[in-house]
């Protein structure tokens, strides 16, 4: 990728919740002038883009990704619209009739089915042939026989053949053994469609040794995204002895790559019925853990984050259970007492106590959210989390309360794509329902900001010229006309990764 080294004018805009057009000028890849439309003249041969009064914002950034496996998601059975485990096994059928020699499917959500999965079910429908089938959640796996065998976890699936938690981890990343260049490949289609989206940066939270993928990605001509990529425990020791801190540049990238956070996951999902909770799960089954899972014990989270900081990596924990989300800030605060001030993060917060949202914002730990997962799980949650509601996926007293906001998909659990996230935080409504806990709606203003990085939801002068271009006022449009949000054009470092402009 070569230094942006002209000038850039986009013509004739304007910013959100404004009318008058605007001129804005980029520079060396950074933003030089916004003035009203013709007033500052234009440098020398500077290229010129009409954008005939379209809307012009920061750049948009998904802050939880799964970068690998949403690229392979899109190249798997797709499991999203069974409802029931006989419909899930269906779908594998039609599959192996179709010529399948394996089957890897991906997004089955069976928190509400009537019917339960079990080893027998995929046996019946595939025989000898390896079915492997990924919860929506990721936290879940579901295997017949001949993939038990496959992959040596026969002794651990039971009658059900599921995999929860570690185990379905392990297994996952077995999946996870494509080819770079395929791989690769997969994911630049995927930058692709996010740049499409007016997305300039993702985290990446694979759970894989991210920089070398990143770096080779970079060095190959991907230059679509910026991506900050998290750290395992698993990783911890290496990144350390290289030297590795939170917000450093990876070499040979150009600066599109850093060094993100120390990502631990301490607990499950709600779909998963693991994320651990105080009060127990209605209905679960003998082998189910009533309260969810501790996947990390306080004794030992504390360690391992006091050694990420003192190493210069933030960390970026998994908690969804409001349980798990008050441990993990008491470790924050046995950690740092003085708070952190945003250079730490809880991934997803989707079940809180009142008292713990203040302590998030006294310790300055950043609400990094999803805000689609309360779409796709309010079913879910009003059966098993039911009386506690409204304590799930509270935005509005999270920002009211202070507390910085991170929106993201944790795609490919939900999809890459940041209008998705806007208008679900902002309408908390979907396919035509009324809205769920709409107390707890952000304003679009809130919503934008939270997505981009820190740029807030206005274009400023001096900054770097990280861009979308879109038809329409943000701020003005319905919630449900924010989620397909037309983007005309997207801009990293003032220059075009996507364009539909003349």
């Amino acid at each position: 990728m070569s230094r942006v080294d002209r000038a850039l004018v986009l013509a004739g805009g304007r910013l959100p919740g404004r009318d008058a057009p605007v001129d804005v000028h980029v520079v060396d890849g950074a933003i030089a002038a916004i003035a009203p439309a013709g007033v500052v003249p234009e440098p020398e041969g500077a290229d010129r883009v009409a954008l005939e009064g379209r809307y012009v914002i920061p750049g948009l950034w998904d802050r939880h990704v799964h970068m690998s496996q949403w690229a392979m998601a899109a190249r798997r059975l797709d499991l999203a619209a069974a409802e029931s485990a006989a419909a899930t096994a269906a779908l594998v059928g039609a599959s192996i009739a179709g010529g399948a020699t394996e089957v890897i499917g991906f997004g089955f959500r069976d928190g509400l089915w009537a019917d339960a999965p079990s080893l027998a079910m995929l046996d019946g429908v595939a025989g000898d042939v390896p079915v492997v089938l990924v919860a929506a959640d990721l936290h879940c796996c579901w295997v017949n026989t001949a993939a038990a065998r496959r992959h040596g976890v026969v002794a651990s699936t039971g009658d059900g053949g599921l995999l929860r938690e570690d185990d379905c981890f392990a297994l996952v990343r077995a999946l996870d053994d494509v080819p770079a260049d395929v791989l690769d490949a997969w994911v630049a289609d995927a930058a692709a469609a996010a740049a499409a989206r007016g997305v300039v940066g993702v985290v990446d939270y694979e759970m894989r040794w991210n920089r070398d993928d990143w770096a080779r990605r970079v060095g190959g001509g991907l230059d679509l995204l910026r991506v900050s990529f998290g750290i395992y425990p698993q990783h911890l020791e290496r990144a350390l002895d290289e030297r590795l801190r939170t917000g450093d540049s990876v070499p040979g990238t150009n600066g599109l790559v850093r060094v993100g956070g120390a990502k631990v996951i301490t607990d499950g999902s709600l779909n998963t019925r693991t994320a651990w909770c105080f009060d127990p799960y209605p209905g679960l089954g003998a082998d189910e853990h009533p309260h969810g899972v501790a996947t990390v014990p306080h004794d030992e989270l504390v360690p391992h984050l006091r050694r990420a900081r003192a190493g210069g990596i933030a960390p970026a924990v998994h908690a969804i259970g409001d349980q798990a989300n008050a441990r993990v800030l008491d470790a924050f605060e046995a950690v740092s007492p003085g708070g952190w001030h945003g250079r730490a993060a809880i991934e997803h917060a989707q079940l809180l106590r009142h008292e713990d949202v203040a302590r998030f914002a006294a310790l300055g730990v950043v609400a990094s959210v999803q805000p689609e997962h309360a779409m796709d799980d309010r079913d879910v949650a009003d059966r098993y989390w039911a009386g506690r509601t409204d304590r799930a996926f509270m935005l509005a007293e999270l920002a009211a309360a202070g507390v910085e906001l991170a929106l993201g998909s944790d795609a490919p659990v939900a999809p890459l794509d940041p209008w998705v996230a806007v208008s679900a935080a902002v309408g908390r409504a979907r396919d035509g329902r009324e809205p769920w806990h709409p107390e707890q709606a952000v304003e679009a203003r809130v919503a934008l900001a939270a997505s981009t990085n820190g740029a807030g939801y206005e274009v400023r002068q001096g900054v770097r010229a990280d861009l979308a271009v879109v038809e329409l006022d943000p701020l003005a449009v319905p919630a449900d006309r924010l989620r397909t949000m037309p983007v005309a054009a997207t801009l990293l470092g003032g220059r075009f990764t996507h364009s539909t402009l003349g």
